[in-house]
C-alpha cells in the first residue's frame, strides 16, 4: 500500500523523502505543490526532478476520502459527506462570511464522549480519523471551491475543529493536521485562526500547550458538576475545577489573551438566572478574583431526533447573556447557520458503525437528566 501524502506534516513529509534519498527542499517543493496548489498528479509537478516524479507513483499518493453527499444551504453553508471507509463517514461544513470563510473539521468517526445535546454523541464511535483524512477534508474544500469559483483566492481562512469527534482524544493524528494548517508552505493559517474544541481532556490541553497551541475553545454547558455530569460525561474524569484550572494553565500559551467558553442553552436545564450566576462565580476565582480571561459563546440548542431536548426560547438567551455581561464577561449568541442541511452546531452525525452501545446508553441517561435537573434546576 503506498503512502497518503495527506498523513505528513512538512517535517513528516521530508523524513519520507530522506528514505527516498532527496534532500530536504524536495519535501518543501512537494509540500507547496499539495497544499498550495492541490495537486495530486505527480508529473504534473514541474519543479521537482524527473527522477523524483517518476519514482513517487509507486510509493505515494495524494487523495481525500470519497464523497458521499454534497447539501447547499439557503445561506450559503455547504456541507460534505466524505466517505472514510467500514461503514464509517464523516462531515465537514464550510461557512462563508463577509470577511471570512470558516471550516468546521472532523477528528473522528463518531464521538465517545457522549453529550447529551450532541447528535454526533448519540450515533456513538467507531474510530480515530488519520491525520491524512482530517487534513484532507481542508485539502478537498479549499481547491475544490477555488476551482469552482476560478479564484486563486484563499476559500478557508479559518478552520475550527467541532466538527464530529473529540479532537483531544485523537491528539496523534490531530498535531500534524494542526501544523500542515498552520506551516508557511501549507495553508499558512495563523493560530488565531485555528481552533480546538473539547469537552476536556485535562492532560491533552496541557499537551498542546506545549506541542501547538492553537485558540482553544472549551465545551462547557453547566456551571456545576452534578449537572455537567450529564451533560457531557467526561466530567465525571475531570471535574469543573480540575478543567478551569487547565484552562488557566493554557492562558499563557494561547494566541489570544482569552479563552472561549461554549454553553448550548438548553430550556429548564441550564438556562436559569442561578445558572448564569454560578459560571460568573466559576470563572471569577482566578486570578486574584479578577477571573479568568474568557469569553461565552452562547450556542442556541439545535434540536434532532431523540435528544429529549428543547432550546431555551429567545428572551430567556437574552438574559443569560445580559446577566453575563453585566458582570463584566464577554458573551455573544452564536448565530445558527446550515440548520436547513442540519449542519448547524450539534447537528453534524454522518454515519457511524457504533462499537459502543450510544444508543442503549443515551436512554438511559435520559431518565437520569429529568432527575439530576429536578434536583439541580435552582441553585443557591
Amino acid at each position: 500500500m503506498t503512502a497518503n501524502l495527506l498523513d505528513f506534516d512538512l517535517e513528516g513529509l521530508a523524513a519520507f523523502c530522506e528514505q527516498l534519498g532527496e534532500k530536504r527542499f524536495r519535501a518543501t517543493q512537494l509540500f507547496r505543490w499539495i497544499h498550495q496548489r492541490g495537486a495530486s498528479d505527480f508529473s504534473g509537478m514541474s519543479d521537482l526532478a524527473k527522477s523524483l516524479r517518476d519514482k513517487l507513483p509507486d510509493v505515494a499518493h495524494i487523495a481525500a476520502p470519497a464523497v458521499l453527499s454534497r447539501q447547499n444551504a439557503a445561506d450559503g453553508t455547504i456541507k460534505w459527506l466524505f466517505d472514510v471507509g467500514n461503514g464509517d463517514a464523516v462531515e465537514a461544513v464550510f461557512i462563508p462570511e463577509s470577511d471570512r470563510g470558516t471550516l468546521c473539521v472532523s477528528s473522528q468517526a463518531g464521538c465517545a464522549v457522549g453529550c447529551r445535546f450532541c447528535s454526533t454523541g448519540h450515533q456513538g464511535f467507531s474510530r480515530n480519523l488519520s491525520t491524512a483524512e482530517i487534513v484532507a477534508q481542508l485539502w478537498f474544500v479549499e481547491h475544490t471551491l477555488k476551482r469552482e469559483l476560478q479564484t486563486t483566492e484563499r476559500m478557508v481562512t479559518n478552520v475550527v475543529m467541532m466538527g464530529m469527534g473529540e479532537p483531544l482524544q485523537n491528539y496523534h493524528a490531530l498535531v500534524p493536521a494542526l501544523k500542515v494548517m498552520l506551516n508557511d508552505h501549507g495553508y499558512g493559517l495563523s493560530r488565531r485562526r485555528v481552533t480546538v474544541s473539547t469537552s476536556g481532556v485535562v492532560p491533552m490541553m496541557d499537551k498542546l500547550s506545549k506541542d501547538c497551541p492553537v485558540a482553544l475553545a472549551v465545551s462547557l454547558h453547566a456551571p456545576i458538576d452534578s449537572l455537567r455530569d450529564d451533560l457531557v460525561p467526561l466530567n465525571k474524569k475531570y471535574p469543573l475545577q480540575e478543567l478551569l484550572e487547565a484552562c488557566a494553565r493554557y492562558l499563557p500559551a494561547a494566541p489570544r489573551d482569552f479563552l472561549t467558553f461554549e454553553y448550548c442553552m438548553l430550556a429548564g436545564i441550564n438556562d436559569q438566572p442561578e445558572h448564569a450566576r454560578a459560571l460568573i462565580q466559576l470563572v471569577r476565582q482566578f486570578d486574584g478574583g479578577r477571573g479568568l480571561s474568557c469569553k461565552f459563546n452562547l450556542i442556541p440548542f439545535n434540536p434532532f431526533p431523540d435528544s429529549g431536548l428543547t432550546c431555551s426560547d429567545k428572551a430567556t438567551v437574552q438574559t443569560f447573556a445580559a446577566t453575563l455581561s453585566a458582570a463584566g464577561l464577554v458573551t455573544t449568541v452564536r448565530k445558527t447557520r446550515g440548520d436547513d442541511i442540519d449542519a448547524a452546531c450539534g447537528q453534524l452525525a454522518g454515519e457511524v458503525l457504533d462499537r459502543t452501545n450510544a444508543v442503549s446508553r443515551m436512554a438511559k441517561r435520559r431518565v437520569g437528566t429529568e432527575h439530576v435537573v429536578s434536583m439541580h434546576a435552582r441553585l443557591p
